[in-house]
């Protein structure tokens, strides 16, 4: 496999912009990711944005938001659109990312996979590429009931203890969710555990990412 590299080094800001539906969404889609780039890059930005957040899950958003990006420079914002209903507000989200694009330009993006099956989710994913024109978007997936997983062409692997880590953060942050049958280390960790086979990472681990676009600088 050819391996990419984000054109920077270790000591400079990288400016990362974290976008999630629900509370719990950046942190099961690309959180190992996240932890990663955290320790790659100790003048990582975060700007984290969380879009149906209303208490008491924007409380657990908040301590993992802090939990996945500790050390860094962060700003967290929690929106309040309902949950399920978010096209429904898609004027008002709409009117956000405009917002938002003029208040940070990122090196990287995370956003929702465009072919996921709950519609908030997708809403996401399309806004972030009408907002974002020239920018690294990288899309993670979301395990759930409707089956909907796709195949993903790009892949971070995640060396141990990250992997782990990640999972004890998700249970540390959002226990709120632990009675949903599928809310399980075994969900987390088993999917980490195929695409670490995909992109045969050393670990055996690795979190995987539908990349759309992408410019190769040679």
């Amino acid at each position: 496999m050819l391996p990419l590299h984000l054109k920077k080094d270790a000591n400079s800001e990288l400016v990362i912009v974290c976008l999630g539906a629900h509370s719990d969404d950046i942190e099961i889609g690309c959180g190992g990711t996240l932890l990663h780039l955290k320790r790659a890059f100790p003048r990582a930005r975060f700007h984290w944005v969380v879009f149906s957040a209303s208490e008491p899950r924007g409380q657990e958003a908040t301590k993992a938001a802090e939990l996945f990006t500790s050390g860094c420079e962060k700003k967290v914002i929690l929106k309040s659109y309902r949950d399920g209903f978010l096209p429904y507000s898609g004027g008002a989200v709409k009117e956000f990312f405009e917002e938002m694009k003029s208040q940070v330009s990122p090196d990287v993006i995370f956003t929702h996979w465009r072919g996921d099956a709950h519609q908030d989710h997708r809403l996401v994913s399309e806004l972030t590429w009408n907002t974002f024109r020239n920018h690294l978007i990288l899309e993670y997936e979301i395990p759930k009931y409707d089956g909907d997983m796709g195949r993903p062409n790009l892949f971070v692997p995640l060396e141990a203890p990250l992997y782990e880590q990640k999972v004890d953060y998700l249970f540390e942050a959002f226990r709120s969710q632990t009675a949903k049958p599928w809310f399980e280390r075994e969900t987390f960790l088993g999917l980490m555990r195929i695409r670490g086979v995909e992109s045969n990472s050393p670990s055996g681990y690795a979190e995987g990412f539908h990349a759309q676009k992408a410019v190769l600088d040679l």
